[in-house]
């Protein structure tokens, strides 16, 4: 299995390529949307690059929840994500850190969570067999 090194190499190098961005603004902590400038069609490619890349299949929605994810009124109320919202995320999402979003769940925030080190996590658990 890889190493959680290799997987960041591959995971910057991938970024690279799909953002044109450069090696050194790719960090473990990096937003894809803030520091990456990233969009929401850029996911996609993402995706598609990360499958290539690494072997694997990754289902639409799986690494970065779908739009609606959040649709149902219980989840969203007012532009903030309610408590049953994080607890929804957190089955959706568990590569991704929902602490540091729970403190601050306002819908425009959501971004913030996808970081590099969330894709890292993600791969790390779907290689070994967990996704």
């Amino acid at each position: 299995m890889a190493t959680t090194d290799e997987i960041f190499a591959k995971v910057k190098e991938t970024l690279v390529d799909a953002l044109g961005v450069d090696e050194d603004e790719v960090t473990p902590e990096a937003s894809l949307v803030g520091d990456l400038g990233a969009e929401s069609i850029d996911f996609l490619d993402i995706s598609f690059r990360l499958e290539k890349n690494f072997a694997i299949k990754i289902p639409r929605g799986e690494l970065f929840p779908e739009r609606d994810a959040l649709a149902d009124k219980s989840l969203v109320q007012d532009g903030v994500v309610t408590p049953e919202g994080i607890a929804e995320l957190r089955k959706r999402m568990p590569h991704a850190d929902l602490d540091h979003f729970a403190a601050d769940p306002k819908v425009e925030n959501m971004s913030d969570l996808f970081t590099v080190k969330m894709i890292v996590k993600f791969l790390e658990k779907k290689l070994a067999g967990g996704g």
